[in-house]
């Protein structure tokens, strides 16, 4: 359905097309998806990362987070930036105590 809004613009009584609206809040709506995900995923290699001999993993975790971030800073619910901004921050610390980065 979203599909047909894209392809073929309606236009509402006023003559202006409507589908910019909704794509705008689709791509609102996958943005906030997408955070939420890549953090949660980010968490998971966050808790290997903490492990002894396991911290290289918190490289990645923070590159994961930073995609995230750019993500979440889109949708106007914060909870995949929030999710992702308390990833890195403990990945951070936790290389930061580790010697990982000085």
């Amino acid at each position: 359905m979203a599909f047909y809004l894209v392809t073929n613009p309606a236009k509402n009584s006023t003559g202006s097309s409507r589908h910019p609206v909704i794509v705008h809040a689709v791509m609102k709506t996958l943005c906030q998806i997408l955070s939420v995900v890549i953090g949660l995923v980010c968490a998971v290699l966050m808790i290997f990362g903490i492990i002894p001999l396991l911290g290289w993993t918190l490289w990645a975790t923070l590159g994961g987070c930073v995609v995230g971030i750019i993500f979440g800073a889109f949708p106007e619910r914060k909870i995949g930036l929030i999710i992702n901004v308390a990833v890195a921050v403990v990945a951070i610390l936790r290389l930061f105590l580790g010697g990982g980065v000085v």
